[in-house]
């Protein structure tokens, strides 16, 4: 196999962007899969250019002019961002590939733009695409391994991707780890409920913690797993084998039903700082809340009685929730959310409308089936900016003036002093007021304003959400036009709209993917 130059482009913002919160915390957002496809190419001999796009960078004089192959791993919300940028290199002559959640949700829109569509990636797969690395269009190639693979390079192998990447972050520097994939509960609208949990190389795991004390003073580790804790026991005793108690400063995304007070004594002894829970619903998903079957006013106080209790031991928690969802009806879910904040002021609230990406779930193709799937511009699907399933039991107006009540209700100035007051420790608290009057809290709540105000003036704004027509309101194209920037001029033909229904309609036909064999 001949030497080539690779690119790969880790997009963690869609375009420029100089906004506060993204300034503090988009480097800290980096994927790991982008760095680990540069060390197996590495390894293979190959010259790597790794950029993480923050979105203050200029990604054009970011990577080499001249590429043999350049790898795009992008969320849904930066597919635009990432079909200009394959439409930029392929016209230099350049075989282009995307990975990542939106290639897994989106393959069949994707194989339009890329030359490669890559499901779930293991070293086969990249070795396959590196010695093949030929141009396939008009329609380019899925591939897909069989299943995630069974070990990743850590840490310690993908420092020279990790280390620039996070010299670009101003404060806070947070090295990203993964200790399992997959996850055992099963929420209808999660791309990893059906995916096997399956734990990692604790050996490597424990290698990468103390090569992290020889780099920093106290690091600080996001753990990137869909739900941390599952093996909870092997997890903790290898952070304990690893690395002095509160040497390594840890956030983690996990389940209410596994942070008992036994698990947050050890997880605040070992120097966890962060935590975000998923709540979800009032009338829903008990599993993961560890409510059973309990719904409405009575799991607000369960919930809130165990979130202030994960608060005397953790001193930053966020609580996810999703709004929109079919089991909701009426102002009681947005009133439950408002009293479980006056409940739980130290909690900073995440919330996602309900959105449907493409063959994420399998609940997918119900929304599919009736008809309630919009086709929003990938832009837009970043669980805040566009809901793109009809609402069962609300109007597009109804909703929207309950989303914006609430957001309104969650970011007052009493509720942020509330929050301040409630947090421990003067990190927690600032990141806490950053995001709340940056573009998570103020900045959420001028747009659904915005979205709000357009139901009613603005002509091409209901037709379109309520499906009779598939006419794009120009508020929208305008956004787009202007968050790209200058790579809106290489947006290809076409890529600005899909088709919503495109997974309901491969899954009546043979879809083009090609296995890649299993991991030796």
């Amino acid at each position: 196999m001949r030497k080539l130059r690779i690119g790969i482009v880790d997009i963690v913002s869609r375009g420029p962007t100089r906004a506060l919160y993204a300034r503090v915390m988009n480097a800290n957002l980096a994927s790991i899969m982008p760095q680990v496809i540069g060390v197996w190419c590495r390894q293979l001999g190959h010259e790597v250019t790794l950029v993480c796009y923050t979105g203050f960078e200029d990604l054009v004089e970011e990577l080499p002019e001249r590429l043999d192959l350049l790898f795009i791993g992008a969320f849904t919300e930066a597919a635009h961002t990432a079909y200009s940028l394959s439409n930029l290199f392929r016209a230099r002559g350049t075989i282009t590939v995307l990975g990542g959640p939106h290639a897994r949700c989106y393959p069949e829109d994707a194989q339009q733009y890329f030359d490669y569509v890559l499901g779930f990636t293991d070293r086969e797969t990249v070795l396959d695409v590196l010695q093949d690395c030929s141009q396939h269009r008009p329609a380019g190639v899925h591939i897909s391994a069989r299943r995630q693979p069974m070990a990743l390079p850590g840490v310690r192998e993908r420092w020279p991707f990790i280390e620039p990447t996070l010299n670009k972050a101003p404060f806070l520097k947070m090295v990203p780890m993964l200790g399992s994939l997959g996850c055992p509960y099963t929420c209808s609208f999660c791309i990893d409920a059906e995916v096997p949990y399956q734990p990692l190389d604790f050996d490597v795991l424990r290698d990468d913690l103390r090569f992290l004390l020889s780099r920093f003073r106290r690091p600080l580790v996001a753990w990137h797993d869909p739900n941390f804790g599952v093996r909870f026991d092997a997890y903790l005793d290898t952070i304990e084998e690893a690395v002095p108690p509160g040497s390594i400063d840890f956030a983690a995304e996990s389940s209410l039903s596994l942070l008992s007070e036994p698990h947050l004594k050890r997880l605040r002894h070992n120097g966890f700082k962060a935590l975000l829970p998923g709540i979800e619903s009032w009338f829903d998903l008990g599993g993961k809340s560890k409510t059973g079957a309990l719904e409405g006013f009575g799991k607000v106080r369960q919930v809130s009685e165990h979130v202030n209790l994960i608060l005397k031991y953790i001193p930053y928690v966020q609580t996810n929730f999703v709004l929109g969802l079919d089991s909701d009806e009426g102002e009681e879910p947005f009133e439950l959310t408002k009293r479980f904040l006056d409940l739980t002021p130290g909690a900073f609230p995440g919330y996602s409308l309900l959105t449907a990406f493409g063959r994420a779930a399998a609940l997918n193709l119900d929304y599919q089936r009736a008809n309630r799937v919009l086709p929003f511009p990938f832009h837009f699907l970043n669980n805040n900016q566009a809901m793109n399933v009809r609402p069962r039991n609300y109007s597009w107006r109804g909703f929207y003036d309950q989303v914006i009540e609430l957001t309104r209700y969650s970011f007052t100035s009493r509720a942020i002093l509330r929050r301040f007051r409630a947090t421990e420790g003067m990190t927690s608290r600032w990141l806490n007021v950053v995001r709340a009057v940056s573009t998570e809290g103020f900045g959420r709540l001028k747009y659904y304003k915005e979205v709000r105000a357009r139901l009613d003036t603005d002509r091409q704004f209901s037709p379109y959400f309520e499906q009779e027509t598939d006419e794009l309101p120009g508020f929208y194209t305008d956004l787009v036009r202007r968050n790209l920037g200058r790579l809106w001029d290489w947006l290809p033909e076409g890529g600005l709209t899909h088709d919503p229904c495109a997974y309901l309609k491969s899954a009546r036909s043979t879809v083009n993917v090609v296995a890649a064999p299993p991991v030796a």
